[in-house]
């Protein structure tokens, strides 16, 4: 009866038996090793990229909000400036001013305008009721909890004195936002964060249902500062947030002492985050139970091949310790047990054989793939030494292989703009800094450096691997689309400005104007919405353009009704100017295969910078010569001209300012987008466009259309 548990036993001391429970244990407790850190990264992850999208909102909140500051300060001046208000104040016309209160805040989209006199008394308002203790503002700028029928809101004011010459005429305009439920959606559509404002400890505002809010949310956890702002998460309808509230601060003064006042909650639904991690962890939970059950069975199989202890294989395994590939280790031999293992042997060594060819090609591979590479990799050891230099180094630097190996990476790197050594600009290991150097032939770059940590095998010293690329024209195009977005604002602010002005002073004073200067003024109004019109369209044309969506439809047309056409629009530009447009069109012209609209709009640019950069008093000529298949069009101009050395990126885009003639006088900088729209205009019609200099002085722009078919 005890043989049984004997013979149990002594099975359970087998090699063979061993090695597969050892082998299932290890797998097991591999995967559990494993598999809990990357579900507990996995875990914090998810938790880090909820955080931080609420951190990112809160940013964008607090820019919002500093946004409204400005603009609700700027439409507070303008509106104490407005002389008709000082005119309405100064001749008591009370009846009057309620109306033109409205006018002034339907039109600015606001919620309040409220006009107070010198004893701090509200004289007249628009908007929603407000007590008179509203004059008592105090602050530029201010958020403000009022009470009101049917309730308490919280509101944004700013407010501005009304200056006058004429004593007791005076005052503050004061004007506001209701920061109501309406508004935090408007906020919520913005940064894509549920927002709730709150004053005096309890919600004034909310995208979440109001009372439901109110009713409904359950704290979770407790509020946690953190940076400047508090943490906290809650449920509502059984939905779990992520929230940030943040005192609410004007400009620059410090609002932390009214924190339990005025404050945002920033909110984000996390249900789904919570739901994809859980099931990414029964996934991966899942994947490694699979694998770990399918690396169980593989040990079983492989442990199960495995006889009894090895025997003598002493010489063999002296071979092969010694490095000696080339002797056989089989055995021949009567014993299975110690023939298996032989055989074991004999496959090892096949397989180092094998895997020592493998690494060899391998290594060569990675040689051919680090010589191909364009970005340029340097290995730089503890003492600042170059100990590896790329085929991509050589190119980008200009310095030999043999010339860098060996030296300080200080004398190969010069920095451009700073007298600091390489060796202290480099960034700190996963990180990525921008250098500017100058190379070997003095040519200055803008290298951007990523830099990682490399450990050789055993108690080597650490060295540090650099990964660079020439990103100089992107430096470059970064700067031009910096200057564009300033011109675009300054060509946008210079009409709006003369718009306002004018149709400012129509309204004030049209009753007493002459019918020239209504005239004058009218005829200021159509160039400034005229030269708006050319630079929205320059600017749809040009996003078509990089969008991949412009495109053209040709048709036959009659050029000479086009030219026509655009000579009379843009009549009113040239006689503000004294400038007189001159057509010499040939008797007869053929029909051509254009797009009407794109001509006319190609046209409109070159007539426009022929008016602009040519002097007051001078000729402009509008022609077009017959060239065999195709018309060619020239805007002939007295103004500087171009030189040379511009022409070739006249026509690309941003390349529009600072273009000088050979006297030095610099023209006004433009937006850098209407003649690049010409020249794609054009090209896509199937004609060409060019520039060169006109006989008596000044420049001659020119274009070809192509001549319709006659069959």
């Amino acid at each position: 009866m005890n043989s049984r548990p004997g013979r149990f036993k002594t099975h359970l001391r087998t090699l063979p038996v061993q090695m597969i429970l050892s082998f299932i244990g290890l797998v097991l407790l591999t995967a559990v090793a494993s598999g809990l850190p990357a579900i507990w990264l996995l875990r914090n992850q998810l938790e880090r990229q909820a955080w931080s999208q609420v951190n990112q909102g809160s940013q964008a909140v607090q820019a919002l909000y500093t946004a409204m500051q400005n603009d609700l300060t700027n439409l507070a001046t303008l509106t104490a400036q407005r002389p008709t208000l000082r005119r309405l104040l100064s001749q008591d016309e009370q009846a009057v001013l309620p109306d033109y209160l409205q006018t002034l805040r339907v039109g600015a989209e606001l919620d309040l305008i409220v006009v107070c006199d010198l004893t701090q008394r509200v004289v007249s308002q628009s908007g929603a009721a407000v007590p008179d203790d509203v004059c008592q503002l105090g602050q530029p700028v201010s958020f403000r909890l009022i009470t009101a029928e049917p309730g308490s809101n919280l509101w944004l004011l700013a407010a501005q004195p009304i200056e006058s010459e004429e004593v007791g005429i005076g005052g503050q305009v004061i004007v506001g936002l209701m920061l109501d439920d309406n508004f935090a959606r408007q906020i919520q559509s913005k940064i894509g964060l549920d927002h709730t404002l709150y004053a005096n400890g309890r919600p004034v505002a909310s995208s979440l249902p109001g009372g439901v809010y109110r009713s409904n949310r359950i704290s979770l956890s407790p509020l946690a500062e953190a940076a400047g702002a508090r943490r906290n998460s809650f449920s509502f309808n059984g939905h779990p947030y992520y929230a940030i509230q943040t005192p609410l601060a004007v400009g620059d003064i410090d609002l932390n002492r009214q924190a339990d006042d005025f404050y945002a909650e920033m909110a984000l639904a996390v249900s789904d985050i919570f739901a994809a991690q859980q099931r990414l962890i029964w996934t991966l939970s899942g994947s490694i139970l699979i694998i770990a059950g399918f690396s169980s069975v593989l040990g079983i199989l492989l442990a199960r091949r495995i006889s009894r202890p090895l025997a003598r294989l002493t010489d063999a395994a002296t071979a092969l310790s010694r490095g000696d590939l080339s002797k056989p280790a089989a055995i021949e031999t009567q014993v299975r047990e110690i023939a298996l293992v032989g055989w074991a042997l004999e496959a090892a060594r096949l397989d180092l054989k094998s895997t020592l060819s493998d690494l060899q090609r391998e290594k060569a591979w990675t040689d051919q793939l680090l010589e191909a590479i364009v970005e340029g990799i340097v290995t730089i050891d503890h003492v600042g030494r170059i100990v590896f230099f790329s085929r991509g180094a050589e190119r980008l630097t200009g310095w030999s292989r043999e010339q860098a190996l060996g030296r300080s990476c200080d004398e190969i790197f010069q920095p451009a703009e700073t007298s600091e050594p390489f060796s202290r600009l480099l960034p700190p290991p996963g990180r990525r800094h921008k250098i500017g150097v100058t190379l070997s032939d003095g040519r200055q770059v803008m290298l951007a450096v990523t830099g990682a940590k490399m450990q050789p095998p055993g108690n080597g010293a650490s060295r540090l691997v650099l990964v660079f690329r020439d990103v100089s024209e992107e430096e470059a195009v970064r700067r031009l689309v910096g200057l564009f977005l300033a011109n675009i604002a300054h060509e946008f602010r210079t009409p709006l400005s003369a718009l306002a002005a004018s149709v400012e002073l129509l309204l004030d004073q049209a009753a007493d104007l002459t019918p020239a200067e209504l005239q004058e003024l009218l005829i200021s109004l159509h160039l400034g919405v005229l030269g708006l019109q050319t630079l929205i369209d320059n600017l749809l044309e040009s996003a078509s353009i990089e969008a991949g969506r412009f495109h053209v439809s040709p048709r036959p047309s009659g050029l000479k009704e086009i030219m026509t056409e655009v000579a009379q629009t843009l009549q009113p530009l040239l006689l503000k100017h004294g400038q007189i447009l001159k057509l010499e069109l040939p008797a007869s012209m053929p029909e051509v295969q254009i797009d009407p609209r794109r001509t006319a709009q190609v046209l409109v640019n070159l007539l426009s910078n022929a008016s602009k950069y040519s002097p007051d008093q001078t000729e402009i000529v509008m022609q077009a010569q017959l060239e065999g298949a195709q018309i060619k069009v020239m805007i002939i101009d007295q103004g500087p001209g171009i030189l040379p050395e511009y022409r070739q990126n006249l026509f690309h885009r941003f390349i529009d300012d600072k273009v000088t003639n050979s006297n030095n006088r610099i023209r006004q900088a433009g937006a850098g987008l209407g003649l690049s729209v010409v020249k794609a205009v054009v090209e896509a019609q199937g004609g060409q466009v060019g520039i060169e200099d006109a006989a008596e002085g000044g420049s001659i722009f020119w274009f070809t259309v192509p001549i319709a078919s006659q069959t």
